[in-house]
């Protein structure tokens, strides 16, 4: 295989000066880091703030069991991409002094800084196995312990989150059907899964808490201050939150009484976990039985997780190319439009059969075991030959390739060179591709409302599609913000 990477077990030939200039650094790839990263990363942080203030006042308003744990399962989920894009922000910030002090250093010489290819990650019928005791599952006696739970599923900086599930002891697995791709993964990803619970059967009722606390306020610091308090918490234009519209300041969750979500057990998926079927991995559990969120876990979960490196799902170079033929005359070619993508080179008659996609004329494997080596054609010509060897059948097999220009053939030497890199940072993921289905719309969950309730009027408040309507102070309705001041008004 055509490639430094050490790990890379095929071998290339030694000694043509194309190879000597590559060797010398002269086809570098190298990172630049785009500044506009950290404005799009704090506009994110910005939204999810507004998104986080928006589940606080619903889940002060809800007055349903289910309402307050939907909406306490919002803000835990805010509050955790909250802190991935701030470390995500203070990565590039690192990253950026790095790359300024490496410029300026006079003694630094050629880096090999070459980077791999992106790719999906999908992770996908998730399985968690319950661990009942006899007496619970088999002869339904003791108390009934329910529990809301949920996953949440990070990479880097994209985080999903998956349906509440209510569970008890009628059930034997905690199931998430839904499939969750994150699309900007490299081969060093670090798929974090945490497994959330909540008892469902305490008294976490947001409707008669307001109500207490803010008697409890009336009595120490008087209805006046009470109400300073409140409009001081409250996220202005000039609030601490918003920093008079400067780069907003992150403050810890405002406290509301309602349903609190605790960590029950997590786990870290890495590429070598990567395997297309059905497997088994270890949970670290948090917590014990004396918790009130405590379920029976077996200590494993199973779910199927599958990658698609970008080197097999897009082209990585293509152009025209003449191949000499196997078997026959030896000064006989064919013009052939080639495409490298995948675990093929594949040659077409004409580039519009590309785009009509019709069949290749004929394919030439590239994988882990392919040797290539660039020779020189003639001393005084410009341009020279690619060599592609595989074995098949204990037969090896080669196919020459010759490009018109010497700059052709460095294109296309160092989009393999590439090619093969990728292949050996993903390694298992590019012996063939893994079929990933893209998830379906997600349907809002049914929940029993009341006609005219609170909840019923701030509900878009949960969901991002409707992030101009509430979640930015400056925009909030009237009638919202009626509703919430007839709230708190009717609380006193």
């Amino acid at each position: 295989m055509f490639c430094r990477n050490q790990t890379a077990r095929a071998t290339v030939a030694r000694g043509s000066a194309l190879e000597m200039e590559i060797r010398r650094g002269r086809f570098r790839r190298s990172a630049v880091l785009d500044p506009s990263q950290d404005s799009d990363i704090q506009k994110k942080i910005d939204h999810e703030i507004r998104m986080r203030d928006g589940a606080c006042k619903l889940l002060a308003a809800c007055s349903q069991k289910d309402q307050a744990l939907e909406a306490a399962k919002n803000l835990q989920t805010c509050s955790t991409r909250i802190m991935a894009y701030m470390s995500e922000l203070q990565r590039l910030k690192e990253a950026q002094v790095m790359q300024k002090v490496t410029r300026r250093s006079s003694d630094a010489g050629p880096m090999d800084d070459r980077l791999p290819c992106k790719g999906r990650v999908a992770i996908s019928d998730l399985r968690i196995p319950l661990m009942w005791k006899d007496t619970e599952y088999f002869k339904n006696k003791g108390e009934l312990h329910r529990c809301a739970v949920f996953c949440l599923l990070q990479l880097g900086r994209e985080i999903f989150d998956t349906d509440m599930v209510i569970v008890d002891r009628t059930l034997t697995d905690i199931c998430f059907d839904s499939t969750v791709v994150f699309n900007d993964a490299g081969p060093g990803f670090e798929l974090r899964v945490e497994l959330y619970s909540c008892c469902s059967e305490e008294d976490f009722s947001a409707g008669s808490t307001p109500r207490k606390l803010a008697s409890k306020l009336s009595s120490s610091l008087g209805r006046s201050a009470g109400k300073k308090l409140r409009a001081a918490m409250e996220p202005g234009p000039c609030s601490p939150v918003n920093n008079g519209g400067a780069a907003p300041l992150l403050l810890p969750v405002p406290s509301v009484a309602g349903p609190k979500y605790h960590l029950l057990a997590h786990t870290t998926l890495s590429l070598p976990h990567i395997q297309d079927s059905f497997r088994t991995h270890d949970l670290t559990i948090s917590g014990n039985d004396e918790c009130s969120y405590w379920l029976p876990l077996y200590g494993s979960m199973c779910c199927r997780l599958a990658a698609q490196p970008r080197c097999m799902t897009q082209q990585m170079m293509s152009g025209r190319l003449r191949v000499k033929q196997l078997g026959g005359d030896p000064q006989r070619w064919t013009d052939v439009y080639a495409v490298l993508k995948g675990a093929s080179l594949s040659c077409y008659r004409r580039q519009e059969d590309v785009e009509a996609s019709i069949e290749p004329a004929f394919t030439i494997a590239i994988n882990k075991e392919t040797r290539i080596r660039a020779t020189e054609k003639d001393p005084d010509s410009k341009a020279q030959n690619i060599c592609i060897s595989n074995h098949y059948g204990g037969e090896e097999v080669t196919h020459t390739l010759a490009t018109d220009a010497r700059e052709d053939t460095h294109r296309w030497m160092e989009a393999f060179w590439q090619h093969f890199y990728d292949m050996s940072q993903w390694r298992q993921c590019c012996d063939e591709l893994m079929k990933i289905e893209l998830p379906s719309p997600r349907k809002p969950a049914p929940v029993a409302l009341k006609q005219g309730s609170l909840y019923h009027e701030m509900a878009p408040l949960a969901t991002p599609s409707c992030e101009g309507l509430l979640l930015q102070d400056n925009a909030v309705s009237a009638e919202i913000r009626a509703l919430l001041s007839s709230y708190y008004n009717d609380s006193y």
